[in-house]
C-alpha cells in the first residue's frame, strides 16, 4: 500500500492485488452499497502507472469541491474519471472490476491505517508492489479501450496518453 497526496491535503491510498478469488463478492457488495469501508476497485490490467489514477483522483476531488459528481459516490467517480468515457455504466464496467477480475487496484480517499487494513481483509488475493503495474499492464487492451495509436506511442508513453484523455474528456 502506498499513500499519495492528491489535492489540498487530500490523500489517495493505493493497494495492488493479484490472484484475487472473490471479485464477484466484492462487486456484489459494492453494487448493493454494503462495501465497508467504501473503496474504488479498478481493473489493474488497464493501469500502466499510478499517474493516470492520480490525475483521475484530482479530477474527482475537484468535482466534489464543486458539488458536481457525476456518479453516486466519490470512489465510483474515481473509476468513472479513469475511464476517459462519458458513459457512466460503460466506464464502471470497463475500468471497474467484473465477476472474474483477478488483478485489482484498490483505492481509497483519505484512508487511515485501520481502513486500509479493512480493505486488505476484504480482498482474497496477494498484495503486490505498485511497481508491478507497468509490467502487468495489458497494452493491447489499453490501446483499444483508449483508442491510442502506435504513432502516438512513438512520441508519448501509455500513461501520458491515458492522462491526456482523462484531462480532455470534459472538453470534448
Amino acid at each position: 500500500m502506498k499513500v499519495f497526496n492528491v489535492n489540498n491535503g487530500s490523500t489517495l491510498s493505493l493497494a495492488l492485488f493479484s490472484d484475487v478469488t472473490n471479485s464477484k463478492e466484492l462487486l456484489d457488495s459494492m453494487q448493493a452499497g454494503k462495501l465497508e469501508p467504501e473503496v474504488a476497485f479498478l481493473n489493474a490490467s488497464l493501469i500502466p502507472d499510478v499517474f493516470p489514477v492520480l490525475a483521475s483522483a484530482h479530477k474527482t476531488l475537484v468535482a466534489k469541491s464543486r458539488e458536481s459528481l457525476t456518479t453516486h459516490t466519490l470512489h465510483s467517480e474515481l473509476v468513472y474519471n479513469y475511464s476517459g468515457s462519458k458513459h457512466i455504466t460503460e466506464s464502471l464496467k470497463k475500468c471497474g472490476i467484473s465477476d472474474s477480475t483477478t488483478y485489482i487496484l484498490a483505492a481509497r480517499f483519505n484512508a487511515n491505517p485501520d481502513e486500509m487494513k479493512a480493505v486488505e481483509k476484504l480482498i482474497n488475493g496477494k498484495e503486490i508492489d505498485l511497481e508491478e503495474l507497468e509490467q502487468r499492464a495489458n497494452q493491447a487492451q489499453i490501446q483499444k479501450q483508449y483508442k491510442i495509436s502506435s504513432v502516438e506511442l512513438g512520441i508519448s508513453s501509455l500513461a501520458d496518453a491515458i492522462t491526456c484523455r482523462i484531462a480532455a474528456r470534459d472538453a470534448l
